[in-house]
């Protein structure tokens, strides 16, 4: 099924619908945007653009991306979404891995790419609107490609995923019997990036003809984020935990509820128990976990809104730190590292397979088996299950940290320092120790005395999970989604700067 077939039906059954927003303003109804998107893929199809081809989008977030993909698709080619954020010399080497026919940007990042690329603000796109329209997007079957994702690449060259019409469709379905229905009187705002999560939503809202809001400012303003929900009613949007994190602490300084904020999926890293105890506090019953990752995108495991907000079943406080249940569309397991299944409460790594799973890597064979065994998908991912199917993620299996032969989960001491009022933000690594093998080291966003998380970290976990070192730093260092770069953190240990106190806490 091409993803384009769903504009088309929606928009024959629902044209007079408001499609895309900018800020409160609607910019088209449904036949508009099917329209446009029709037009693209013919002019697109007119320089040579087929099924096969593959065509990427590097743009900030705007209605133009939602056109540009609908476009690619309705002339049957695979989209590459480039997250903005990324130098134009790191998008050309994506282009070329990726043998893109061609890439459609903005006037900020087009001109500086050394593959040829239409800007969405110049004569070249106008013109290509100017097509007579297609009249059905291209047939595609279950295993074509439509969709080529470049990881994040924060341990070396991103790797491009391949993601076929089963695959998203996979994807879509589970998000309405996993996580949340839609209504056409909904809205999904990209306020995250358009090239990521937050870009993939779009589909759920497009099958049932629900609104589709760009923010003014192109990006994430809690102010902003919380006078549309006022303003338009019912909106979901994907938001990664920091962002939930910003979300909440504006909120509380201006004394608002969320009004208009219906569904709040976040994802993309570790939701710290305090930060989602407050979320829910402030803003409601309004919050959904998804699991997933590129190769299986959004869909492993869901939180279900209930779970997240209840307070009442005797294993709320484990369920709450949990990813939730595998969605339905894919079997979730835990297998030790030579791939047998481990019972309840045992730690291994996280491990799924089903319709959602990448078809594998552009061009990587080696990668692809490497990472897909036996069709199972290893996600890298280290957690436990529990006997109702709850899965609770440690942490990602590199970053896990082996001292004196014991295992110590950062997450684990993470959770345990933020707790203390004085702690914004923290991420614990691991540094070689020539004794021990590795030692713990804490990066610090906060106020708070060594003294005292030492005295924390004593009084909850084991005393070798304790950090031996504290650093104090301004901000931690993070990827374009978010996401904290502990391979950067662990760069700096070798030459540290900043404010560096002993467990004692002792100035080194």
């Amino acid at each position: 099924m091409n993803p384009a077939e769903w504009l088309h039906r929606t928009a024959r059954a629902k044209g007079d619908s408001p499609a895309l927003l900018i800020g409160e303003t609607l910019d088209m109804d449904y036949a508009q945007f099917r329209d446009a998107a029709a037009r693209l893929g013919a002019g697109l199809a007119a320089r040579g653009v087929s099924k096969g081809d593959r065509v990427a989008i590097y743009m900030g977030n705007r209605i133009e991306y939602l056109i540009a993909m609908y476009g690619v698709w309705f002339t049957g080619a695979a989209a590459i979404p480039i997250n903005a954020k990324l130098h134009p010399k790191e998008a050309d080497w994506i282009l070329e891995n990726a043998a893109a026919t061609l890439c459609l940007s903005d006037d900020k990042l087009g001109p500086d790419l050394a593959t040829p690329a239409i800007c969405v603000d110049d004569q070249d796109w106008a013109a290509l609107l100017a097509s007579d329209p297609m009249t059905r997007p291209v047939s595609l079957d279950s295993d074509d490609m439509i969709w080529l994702f470049y990881t994040s690449g924060t341990t070396g060259k991103p790797k491009g995923v391949m993601m076929t019409c089963g695959n998203v469709a996979s994807m879509t379905y589970g998000y309405f019997t996993d996580v949340d229905e839609v209504f056409a009187e909904d809205a999904i705002l990209y306020a995250a990036p358009m090239s990521h999560g937050a870009g993939i939503y779009n589909f759920m809202h497009v099958i049932r003809g629900a609104r589709h809001v760009v923010p003014e400012s192109g990006g994430f303003e809690p102010d902003e984020i919380l006078s549309l929900g006022k303003s338009i009613g019912r909106i979901s949007m994907f938001a990664a935990p920091t962002m939930v994190r910003r979300l909440v602490d504006h909120a509380k300084a201006t004394g608002q509820s969320g009004e208009g904020l219906r569904t709040i999926s976040y994802a993309g890293g570790p939701m710290y128990e305090a930060d989602i105890l407050d979320a829910v506090e402030t803003l409601g019953t309004r919050f959904v976990q998804i699991y997933g990752q590129g190769e299986c995108p959004m869909g492993i495991t869901a939180l279900t809104r209930h779970d997240v907000a209840d307070r009442t079943h005797p294993r709320w406080r484990q369920r709450l730190n949990s990813v939730g249940t595998a969605q339905s569309a894919v079997l979730v397991r835990i297998f030790d590292e030579v791939g047998q299944e481990l019972p309840p409460g045992e730690t291994g790594e996280i491990v799924v397979r089903g319709a959602t799973v990448m078809k594998g890597y552009w061009r990587n064979p080696e990668a692809t088996q490497n990472t897909i065994r036996d069709g199972w998908l290893w996600t890298g991912d280290i957690g436990s299950k529990d006997a109702d199917g709850y899965i609770t993620m440690q942490d990602r299996s590199k970053d896990m940290i082996i001292s004196g032969g014991s295992n110590i989960y950062p997450r684990e001491v993470e959770e345990v320092l933020l707790s203390h009022p004085d702690i914004a933000e923290v991420a614990v690594v691991g540094r070689p120790d020539a004794d021990w093998g590795e030692e713990v080291v804490a990066f610090v966003v906060g106020t708070a005395a060594p003294s005292a998380l030492d005295q924390l970290c004593l009084d909850q976990i084991a005393r070798f999970k304790r950090p031996k070192e504290y650093i104090f730093i301004q901000k931690l260092p993070k990827n374009n989604y978010g996401k904290v770069l502990k391979v950067d953190l662990r760069a700096r240990l070798q030459v540290c700067v900043g404010r560096v106190f002993g467990s004692k806490g002792s100035l080194n």
